[in-house]
């Protein structure tokens, strides 16, 4: 089962609403926010993050941008990058722009960081794992399926 198949599967068992659109191919979060046709606040931009221990996801609002000061000082850890491409789709099953935003178990065994800018919205929107189709959901609704670590990382 692919990524895209993994999520509409986690959304149906546990009974969560969301809208299904498919756009054309969105590469970055304004190209996502203008196919939707909402606010690029509602977007959860999900980075996979690089540490000297570990890979880790990090969600923020799509409107903001990560300060890697922020995210070193979380993770007690200087080193600190972007996970490559290749990576994304070895370890994640997907191209870069299209990862989903659930980690610790969910979907990704990684350790799943929630900046608080997400809370400020009523609607999360994300790529589905690919490229040309979105999932529009209720944060509350989200927040039910992760237990994540919730911080602030924005700039």
């Amino acid at each position: 089962m692919n990524i895209n198949e993994k999520l509409h599967q986690l959304l149906k068992d546990n009974n969560i609403g969301y809208e299904l659109m498919t756009h054309d191919r969105a590469l970055t979060c304004e190209q996502s926010a203008m196919a939707r046709g909402l606010d690029q606040k509602f977007g959860g931009k999900t980075l996979l993050f690089k540490d000297k221990n570990d890979f880790r996801l990090f969600v923020i609002s799509a409107s903001q941008q990560v300060d890697s000061a922020k995210v070193r000082s979380l993770l007690k850890s200087q080193k600190l990058r972007f996970a490559t491409s290749d990576e994304l789709g070895e370890l994640c099953g997907v191209e870069k722009g299209a990862l989903v935003p659930f980690g610790g178990g969910v979907i990704y065994p990684y350790d799943l960081y929630l900046d608080e800018s997400i809370l400020a919205n009523e609607l999360i929107a994300f790529n589905s794992g690919i490229l040309t189709e979105s999932i529009i959901m209720r944060t509350v609704d989200y927040l039910r399926l992760v237990k994540p670590i919730v911080c602030n990382f924005s700039k």
